[in-house]
C-alpha cells in the first residue's frame, strides 16, 4: 500500500484504478498485502473493489473481505508481552500498539504513534502491554524517530529477541515485531494453497524492506522506482515510475502485453 500503491497523499489515483479495473476485466485477480488490521483497510474497499482475499499485518494473516472470513493466521508466542515490555522499559520514548484480529490497541501513544494512528484512519483502544489480552497478537509495532530506530534493532538481538521473533522496518519510523518466519512472503506461500489460486502465476509489487520476502517468494518480483536499493535489488523488473506516477499501471501494462492481451 504505502509508497507502491497509495501515493504521497495516501489515495489510489485514478490512473492505478483504471489500470486495476482493466486488469480484472481482462480475467486477471488482483489483491493487496499490507501491514494494515482489517479494520485500518476498509476504507479502500469501496475504492478497490477487491474479491480476491487480503494478506494483512505484514503476512501474519490473510482475510477475505467477502465471506468477511480470516483465513489464515499466525500470532505472535506468548513471550511477545514480555518482549514488548522489557523494549519499551529500555526505549520508554518509543510509541507502540499491539494488533490483533478484533482491534488496535495503543499502549505508548507518543507522537509518532499519533502519527500512525492517524495515517492508518482508525480509532484504536487504549490500554497498557499488561492488560492486553493475551493470545492472538498478530504484530506489535513499534514508532519511533528515525535515528532511534536502529537502537531498538540493536537492543532486539542484544536481548536474543531476535531467535523469538521476526523485527522489521515498515518506514523509517516504524520497526515491528513479527511471528519468527512470517512475512508477506511467508503469506505469499499459504496463499498459493488457497482454494481457486492453485496454478496462478504472481506478480508482486512492493517499496520496503517488509516487502523483501514477497518479492523473492513471487513469480516475478517488481518494485517502482521509489523503492529502498535492496528491493531494487531482488526486483525482475525495477518500474520507471514511482508510486506518484502510476507504477501499478506500468506494472499492470507489461503484465497485459505479456500475455498477449494487449
Amino acid at each position: 500500500m504505502d509508497g507502491t500503491l497509495l501515493n504521497s497523499k495516501k489515495e489510489i489515483s485514478d490512473t492505478d484504478r483504471a489500470a486495476i479495473e482493466r486488469f480484472a476485466a481482462l480475467g486477471g485477480s488482483f489483491t493487496v498485502a499490507t501491514g494494515r488490521t482489517i479494520q485500518s483497510f476498509e476504507q479502500f474497499l469501496r475504492v478497490l473493489e477487491l474479491r480476491s482475499p487480503v494478506i494483512m499485518y505484514n503476512g501474519a494473516a490473510i482475510h477475505d473481505f467477502v465471506s468477511g472470513r480470516t483465513l489464515y493466521t499466525h500470532p505472535l508466542p506468548s513471550e511477545s508481552r514480555d518482549m514488548a515490555i522489557k523494549l519499551l522499559e529500555a526505549m520508554p520514548e518509543a510509541g507502540g500498539e499491539v494488533l490483533r484480529a478484533d482491534g488496535t490497541y495503543v499502549f505508548s501513544n507518543t507522537e509518532y504513534q499519533q502519527l500512525h494512528t492517524r495515517l492508518c484512519n482508525i480509532v484504536p483502544e487504549y490500554a497498557s502491554l499488561s492488560d492486553i489480552e493475551e493470545g492472538g497478537w498478530l504484530k506489535v509495532l513499534f514508532s519511533l524517530a528515525p535515528e532511534d530506530v536502529p537502537h531498538m534493532e540493536l537492543l532486539t538481538r542484544q536481548l536474543g529477541f531476535d531467535k523469538k521473533a521476526d523485527f522489521v522496518r515498515s518506514s523509517d519510523i516504524f520497526l515491528e515485531m513479527l511471528p519468527l518466519g512470517v512475512s508477506k512472503g511467508s503469506a505469499l506461500t499459504q496463499y498459493r494453497s488457497l482454494e481457486g489460486f492453485d496454478g496462478f502465476t504472481f506478480v508482486s509489487i512492493g517499496d520496503f524492506d517488509n516487502d523483501l520476502e514477497m518479492i523473492q517468494a513471487a513469480d516475478i518480483g517488481a518494485c517502482p522506482a521509489n523503492a529502498e536499493d535492496c528491493i531494487k535489488a531482488a526486483a525482475d523488473i525495477v518500474l520507471t515510475n514511482t508510486n506518484d506516477e502510476g507504477a501499478v499501471a506500468e506494472l499492470i501494462g507489461i503484465i497485459i502485453n505479456k500475455c498477449g492481451l494487449a
